[in-house]
């Protein structure tokens, strides 16, 4: 029974190892705000342990992994159209977030949020309109759509200042 908790801890682990940045990343894109990133990417580990889902691969276990993130995150979006008063105004904890400011991720940053997330997927992640797809649950075609329609606002916005 032991051996089996401690290669249940070991799989768990390397699982963090594999995912956490992302998540947080996905998180950050979303919620513009370390803590909540912090807190909604440790929760989507809180729920794989929860419900002990089986995958067949790595991918499959990264795309469930980023979709409840996504879910999580547009959880407290909603929570925070409920609040009155945001705790949005409390600063960033110190060497947070990951992501260095520029000219070019302030504009992805501000892009809508359907953009926003598949950018920073596809560009920042690596991930491909393929895995996009499988992991956001959307037609592959429907995603390079949103990809070429936030492109042309990038260079609206940006000018020649953006290197497809």
């Amino acid at each position: 029974m032991g051996e089996q908790i401690e290669r249940e801890d070991d799989l768990l682990r390397a699982c963090f190892e594999r995912n956490y940045r992302t998540l947080y990343r996905i998180c950050y894109v979303y919620l513009k705000n370390g803590y909540d990133a912090e807190d909604a990417a440790a929760e989507a580990f809180i729920r794989l342990i929860q419900k002990k889902p089986r995958f067949s691969s790595p991918e499959q276990e990264s795309a469930w992994l980023i979709r409840t993130s996504i879910n999580l995150c547009l959880d407290e979006l909603r929570r925070r159209k409920r609040r009155p008063d945001s705790l949005e105004q409390i600063g960033e904890p110190a060497g947070e977030p990951e992501l260095q400011p520029n000219e070019v991720l302030q504009a992805v940053m501000e892009l809508p949020e359907k953009y926003r997330v598949l950018v920073y997927l596809h560009y920042y992640e690596g991930y491909t309109a393929a895995e996009l797809a499988r992991a956001l649950k959307k037609p592959a075609s429907t995603l390079r759509n949103q990809l070429m329609d936030a492109r042309q606002l990038l260079k609206k916005r940006l000018g020649d200042e953006l290197d497809e």
